[in-house]
């Protein structure tokens, strides 16, 4: 866990300065194409179930319903000029980097659920998926993303929690590269 820690924030120190112009040119982008902040902070559920604040770039219009997206009747009338790309190609979790350093988050874990997607928290409370710290980008994100039902991503978390590795981080992560390159699994 130790070491973990240690790698995610040396990461999320290198992607900081990767990733400063593109963090940018978005933050121009939401400003002046939609009324409303850059960044939209959202109530997450953590590691042992607490709610910690994760930051995105906004995508959607300021006043949508705070829900899952797939919840939503007719989402695209939500979304901001530039949130569909921003979504598509994953570029509005940028900001999750800081959930990174703060030690909210990790680079790889299980996606951290809404505070209010009770069916997702009490399934993962219930296989001790809550002890993890939550991800960027996790086993279910590439493995399907958003096309899989909540019991089966909850199945892909316990496999990453009874097979946690180095190595299988490094997998993750790679295979998150090439599904974001490709908007694989997107559906909003």
């Amino acid at each position: 866990m130790f070491l973990k820690r240690i790698f995610d924030f040396l990461l999320a120190i290198l992607a900081t300065f990767a990733f400063i112009i593109p963090f940018l040119v978005i933050s121009l982008l939401v400003k002046f194409t939609s009324s409303g902040p850059i960044l939209y902070w959202s109530d997450r559920v953590g590691r042992h179930n607490t709610i910690f604040r994760m930051p995105k770039f906004r995508t959607m219009q300021v006043g949508t319903p705070a829900v899952a997206t797939h919840l939503l009747a007719d989402s695209d009338q939500y979304l901001t000029p530039v949130g569909s790309f921003l979504r598509k190609s994953s570029l509005d979790e940028l900001p999750q980097i800081w959930s990174i350093l703060l030690g909210d988050m990790s680079f790889v874990g299980p996606r951290p659920a809404l505070f209010n997607q009770d069916d997702l928290i009490e399934l993962r409370t219930h296989y001790g998926v809550d002890k993890l710290v939550p991800g960027l980008t996790g086993l279910a994100q590439v493995n399907g993303r958003d096309e899989l039902s909540i019991p089966l991503k909850v199945q892909y978390d316990v496999q990453y929690l009874q097979n946690q590795s180095f190595w299988l981080d490094m997998k993750v992560l790679s295979l998150t590269f090439l599904k974001v390159i490709r908007r694989a699994g997107v559906s909003h």
